[in-house]
């Protein structure tokens, strides 16, 4: 089933539309998180909690590209995920947990200061993104927002390790010098030769 038809699915409010979307891009997103996680059953847990997401946002959302839309969510699950994990390795208990029902019905309490350099770094970093040749877009986009690793790229690209470190290094760096110059100061340090 093509994307238009599952998207229409969803605002009939039809139910099939999960298994369709879970058919059609589960497996990618599946994948994302099992490399996040390390856990297949977090995995399929991240992935029925964003399933269940795209169900309750769809309608009034209606995503240009589904699969992306399904990815963001699968990956914020993740996230979700492992933040959590290690909040109870470090002993987080019900304190915090209690806290953090709190937490939905409490105002965000970033700044509007924050809020706006926020939205101002996702903006440069988009520009920064669109002026890549396609390739170094894409490689940068898997390993920092897809999460795959060294050994997962060089097969998927057709290059050697040392060259998708490479690539990524420099890549690294001209983000850098590209914020700098955009006027976001860089506080962490940033070596000047070697890789990773």
């Amino acid at each position: 089933m093509e994307d238009e038809q599952i998207i229409s699915l969803f605002w009939a409010r039809d139910e099939r539309a999960i298994e369709e979307l879970a058919h059609r891009h589960g497996g990618l997103c599946r994948a994302m998180a099992l490399r996040m996680l390390g856990s297949f059953q977090d995995a399929e847990e991240c992935l029925s909690d964003a399933l269940m997401a795209a169900w309750n946002s769809i309608p009034p959302r209606r995503p240009e590209k589904l699969s992306a839309y399904l990815a963001r969510l699968t990956r914020n699950q993740a996230l979700k995920r492992r933040r959590d994990s290690e909040r109870l390795k470090r002993g987080g208990g019900e304190l915090n947990l209690a806290y953090e029902e709190l937490d939905e019905c409490l105002p965000d309490p970033e700044s509007t200061e924050q809020c706006w350099l926020q939205r101002e770094l996702s903006a440069a970093l988009e520009r920064f993104l669109r002026g890549l040749p396609a390739a170094e877009r894409r490689l940068f986009l898997r390993r920092y927002w897809g999460c795959e690793s060294l050994r997962e790229l060089a097969a998927a690209f057709g290059w050697s390790e040392s060259k998708v470190k490479s690539m990524l290094f420099r890549t690294r760096k001209k983000l850098r010098d590209y914020l700098i110059k955009e006027g976001f100061a860089c506080e962490c340090g940033f070596p000047d030769a070697g890789h990773e």
